[in-house]
């Protein structure tokens, strides 16, 4: 079988923010998972990684679809879209431009684009109630962009580990190693790898609790810190670089 090329492109999701670190300390990250696994299947698999934390769509558009496409992948998954949710002003329109302008240049070329949807995370984090109009508005696009531009269909996300807290890591806006394993397994379904592991069960047992004590400690060392960034115009992308822009073979143990 030929090399399976496979393309990670995106935000913090797809850098892996949230998951153990390899023991360099680069984040793993659920696409670093779900490359695995397609070498598992596929035999070998170049990986590569273009992914930088908190990247707009357009940022993405902009900087990572034209070193993506020469690598002539034929996989390819995004995560975008999310950190335009967070921006005070939300330009719907411009959200689906910058997002077709992503996907079209890869699916025009025959390769399979797999988007991650936003769950709803209102359970979660309080961001979720002040996003929840716009989640739907931003998976209404993902819906159009497989519907009319050729993107694999999203995954539907209710009900599924993806709304439990353990799925997602202390700051409430990443997933934690858990919810990086599920997605993996998740999009590698989606991309046709037989698999009969469960990603959509939570975990037996509840949630752990939370208290006056773990909302303020939540709050000073995380929403501040994002506050304070979005007041002085600060990203946590700014001077980095794509994660792994050069591919990796990846081989089936």
């Amino acid at each position: 079988m030929s090399v399976l090329r496979y393309v990670a492109i995106g935000d913090s999701l797809s850098e892996g923010i949230g998951d153990e670190p390899w023991p360099g300390g680069t984040p793993r990250g659920w696409t670093d998972r779900l490359a695995e696994l397609l070498a598992a299947h596929h035999g070998e698999v170049d990986y590569a990684n273009f992914a930088v934390r908190g990247y707009g769509a357009e940022q993405v558009r902009h900087t990572q679809v034209g070193p993506a496409l020469a690598l002539e992948p034929d996989v390819v998954t995004l995560t975008a879209g999310m950190n335009d949710l967070l921006c005070p002003r939300f330009d719907e329109e411009a959200l689906r431009r910058s997002l077709v302008g992503i996907v079209e240049p890869f699916t025009a070329k025959g390769a399979r684009l797999l988007v991650v949807p936003i769950p709803d995370v209102t359970g979660v984090s309080p961001a979720g109630r002040l996003i929840a109009r716009r989640r739907l508005v931003l998976n209404g696009i993902y819906r159009h962009l497989a519907e009319h531009h050729g993107m694999l269909p999203p995954k539907e996300t209710t009900g599924t580990v993806f709304e439990d807290a353990r799925a997602w890591a202390d700051d409430r806006l990443h997933l934690s190693a858990l919810g990086h394993e599920r997605l993996a397994v998740a999009a590698a379904q989606s991309l046709g790898v037989p698999t009969d592991a469960d990603w959509m069960t939570p975990p037996d047992g509840a949630p752990p609790r939370r208290s006056v004590r773990t909302e303020v400690a939540w709050w000073r060392a995380h929403v501040a810190p994002w506050v304070g960034r979005r007041v002085t115009g600060r990203s946590t992308g700014d001077g980095r670089v794509a994660k792994q822009p050069e591919p990796v073979r990846l081989t089936a143990s």
